[in-house]
């Protein structure tokens, strides 16, 4: 693809009221989801899982892009078409997880190291020809005692920049994903402080690897309180503090912002972004890439029964709409009663 090919394909991602699935658990991941609905993992229930979600009616009106994982992008649909096809043909952009998991970072206690630039290019070369326009690699940050540490930060930041510029040589549109996790006993202030810190590194190691940001886009946490932490703080104080994070740290040539959800609930994931839209007046666009939060009621309506299917979509596609109105500042709390 040309630069502008990127460019093109990275808006089209943030179209207005859509977003991203991230359906690229890796089996460790998924397997632990399944146990969740006492299912087994296995090749075939996975396939038929990711089937339920890809074949949604009407779900392309919420969703602009799939991020696959290197089983799923391999697999097709009942009917023998490709997963990426089944997705292109409904308008929705394919995409994939290329990183290969975040291990302890030697020497430093707590912390962890993204692996997967070993053969990245080679790799992105063959999920292109596979159908996929974009990819993802993400980096984890734990706040702890004594941690992160600066060593930590700009590790995983440089990691990032390297797979981002070997994305765009390749012709994809590379999601970059800095997630300061959710667990810990810290407030929000000093998630704010850690997110920043973060994000300069990044868009730092960006500048430095010549990585296009209007062909890219940022996947971050947003700015929560920890988990353990005692005080939680409200949907308005979470909008504040995380548009304020970004509009410090933030090129606003980046045409948008995909959150995470990170492990909050699929209702408070939706509100926290709402929050954020209805304040208006942002350079880049504020859209989702969730996992757990679109894809928790799914599963549990799903229980891997055949006959559960259109309860599963209904509930795949209820999660998308809401996430889509939160993208105009629109949700509200009367749209989960309707659908109840």
């Amino acid at each position: 693809m040309t630069t502008q090919d990127i460019e093109s394909v990275a808006r089209a991602l943030v179209a207005e009221g859509k977003g991203i699935l991230a359906a690229d658990e890796s089996l460790g991941t998924i397997k632990k989801r399944f146990a969740g609905i006492n299912l087994d993992s296995t090749k075939e229930t996975r396939r038929s899982y990711r089937e339920v979600l890809f074949t949604t009616p009407g779900i392309e009106a919420f969703i602009s892009g799939v991020i696959l994982f290197d089983e799923t992008v391999r697999q097709s649909a009942g009917n023998g078409t490709p997963f990426p096809a089944v997705l292109a043909q409904k308008g929705i952009i394919p995409g994939i997880k290329v990183d290969t998991g975040a291990k302890n970072l030697a020497g430093f206690p707590g912390e962890a190291i993204t692996e997967g630039l070993d053969g990245l290019r080679d790799r992105l070369e063959e999920y292109r020809g596979l159908g996929a326009r974009f990819a993802k690699w993400r980096a984890v940050i734990t706040i702890g005692t004594g941690i992160p540490t600066r060593f930590c930060i700009d590790a995983n930041a440089h990691a990032l920049a390297r797979y981002a510029a070997l994305c765009q040589e390749a012709g994809l549109v590379p999601i970059v994903e800095p997630e300061v996790l959710m667990e810990g006993n810290h407030d929000i202030v000093r998630c704010e402080e850690v997110t920043a810190a973060v994000l300069k590194s990044v868009f730092s190691q960006i500048q430095e690897h010549r990585v296009m940001p209007e062909g890219m886009l940022l996947k971050p946490n947003m700015v929560l309180s920890g988990k353990g932490c005692p005080r939680q703080a409200g949907v308005s104080e979470v909008a504040e503090a995380t548009v304020r994070c970004l509009s410090r740290t933030v090129p606003v040539a980046v045409p948008g912002i995909v959150f995470l959800s990170g492990g909050q609930s699929p209702e408070l994931a939706t509100e926290h972004l709402n929050a954020m839209n209805a304040r208006g007046g942002h350079p880049w666009e504020l859209s989702f890439s969730y996992a757990r939060a679109l894809q928790e009621p799914t599963l549990n309506a799903w229980k891997g029964e055949a006959a559960n299917v259109p309860a599963a979509q209904k509930a795949f596609h209820h999660r998308a709409r809401c996430n889509s109105a939160a993208r105009y500042g629109r949700y509200s709390k009367e749209m989960e009663a309707v659908a109840a």
